[in-house]
């Protein structure tokens, strides 16, 4: 049986009595924006502030979409300010 990152997602979230639908697309897209934009390692780092924001706002989809918009505009402007 193949394993998919939605599996993987899926489990994780298991583990971790989390009951929140991951927008995988978006973190990874935030992801990409961040690695590119600022440094590799902040990727994994930012995905984790992004997440602990997002409780700290109530933890529901909305918050983290809304942690995702804000640090990938800030990381689009550190990428503007490196060209």
């Amino acid at each position: 049986m193949e394993r998919t990152l939605d599996d993987w997602i899926a489990d994780v979230a298991t583990e971790l009595g989390i009951d929140l639908e991951v927008d995988v697309t978006g973190l990874l897209d935030l992801a990409r924006v961040v690695a590119h934009g600022v440094a590799r390692p902040a990727a994994p780092l930012t995905a984790f502030l992004v997440g602990y924001a997002a409780a700290q706002q109530g933890g529901g989809p909305a918050e983290v979409a809304r942690a995702q918009a804000r640090t990938a505009a800030l990381a689009e402007r550190w990428a503007g300010e490196q060209e």
